[in-house]
């Protein structure tokens, strides 16, 4: 506290004062300090309000002049645009309008040009119309010349047709019959192989003389007690001289018994039985037939070997065929198969009638052909029409290309 002098303000007479008034001067330049930095604090915010007002106001003044500004450029800048665009518009009005005055001319220049074709289009018609007119006459003198020569031609062909589907229908019902007798021959051999299996069955091949079948004809121990031929026809009408063929067959085979099995029987015939030495059945009896007389030819076997030199075999043959026995079975077997009999031959009459209502279709398919042919030459013409009549299989076709 040394350094802290005081001069008087009158005399400037310079002292240090005690600690007292040292206390109290410092006390009261406090205050006074405190005061100052009060006032000035208050003097400063004024000056910093005045001066924010001021630069508020500028600021204000400055963004009124700015925007004011900017907004007359706009304005003039929307109205100078708005001008162009005025201008532009008119333009493409006017460029509307005379593309559509240019649409019009130029429909009307096309409605002119569609008027003009249609009347030529009608005038080249009728040219046209004329000319085809005359072609056509001219095509119809034409075809009516050739068409009584294709007539005549057509007729003679459908005439030849004719006689080809006949000849054809005789050899197919030839080679059918041929082919079914084959058949039968084949389902007699499997027949007597299965209902007896002891027997010898055998074949007699095509072209060799003789029966079509030969059985052999063997006991419980093996031993042949006699042979039995067969001949199988299967055709529409029963020849006499088959049996007198088949007699000789027998006695060059040395057969004991012969049997024809066919489809047809004599006229003198309505069931199975035994004509000239030989037997006759249907195929449907031959079973039985062949059981029966297979039985017959054992048991003279059988006799004939226990009771040698009492009589001649076919002697016995004959008593065992006019016995009750036999008789009894013969009447047994017939009465059973007569139901079939009338069923089959309820068949074959039904079979029969279809195939002749077949062949008078065909027969009116072939008459109604000429006028079938006619008729399609006078609309499409000869050369388009081609009628093939085929008998390999009797179906009449009209190809019409």
């Amino acid at each position: 506290m040394a350094d802290f002098i005081i001069h008087c303000p009158k005399c400037n007479h310079a002292f240090e004062p005690g600690d007292s008034i040292r206390e109290e001067v410092q006390n009261e330049l406090r205050g006074q300090m405190k005061e100052w930095q009060k006032q000035k604090e208050i003097e400063t915010a004024a000056l910093i309000e005045a001066e924010k007002k001021k630069m508020h106001a500028d600021l204000e003044n400055n963004l009124k002049k700015n925007i004011a500004a900017e907004y007359e450029a706009q304005l003039q800048q929307f109205q100078k645009n708005a001008t162009e665009a005025e201008t532009k518009l008119q333009a493409a009005r006017a460029k509307e309008v005379a593309f559509l005055q240019k649409e019009q001319d130029l429909k009307t220049k096309e409605a002119e040009l569609e008027v003009t074709l249609q009347r030529q289009l009608i005038e080249e018609r009728g040219k046209l119309q004329e000319q085809l007119a005359k072609e056509e006459a001219e095509k119809n003198n034409l075809k009516e010349q050739q068409f009584a020569m294709r007539t005549k031609e057509l007729e003679k062909q459908i005439e030849d047709q004719k006689k080809l589907v006949e000849e054809m229908r005789r050899k197919q019902e030839q080679g059918s019959m041929q082919l079914q007798g084959e058949v039968q021959e084949l389902m007699l051999e499997e027949l007597l192989q299965t209902t007896f299996p002891f027997d010898k069955i055998e074949e007699v091949g095509k072209g060799v003389r003789g029966a079509d079948c030969i059985q052999v004809v063997r006991n419980q121990f093996g031993n042949e007690s006699g042979k039995i031929i067969y001949e199988s026809k299967r055709t529409k009408d029963f020849a006499n001289e088959w049996i007198e063929k088949l007699k000789s067959d027998m006695r060059t085979l040395g057969a004991d018994v012969a049997i024809i099995v066919t489809q047809t029987l004599p006229k003198d015939m309505d069931r199975f039985g035994e004509k000239d030495g030989v037997y006759i059945c249907t195929f449907t009896e031959v079973r039985s037939v062949a059981l029966l007389l297979r039985n017959a030819l054992l048991k003279i076997a059988e006799a004939k070997k226990s009771q040698e030199n009492k009589g001649d075999k076919m002697v016995m043959l004959y008593d065992y065929l006019i016995s009750s026995e036999f008789s009894e079975q013969w009447k047994a077997i017939r009465e059973g198969f007569m139901s079939m009999k009338l069923s089959i031959q309820k068949e074959r009459d039904t079979m029969e009638k279809l195939w002749k209502a077949r062949e008078k279709q065909l027969e009116k398919v072939l008459l109604n052909a000429a006028h079938i042919k006619g008729s399609v030459e006078g609309i499409a013409g000869a050369d388009a029409v081609n009628l093939s009549i085929t008998g390999a299989d009797e179906d009449d076709t009209l190809l019409l290309d």
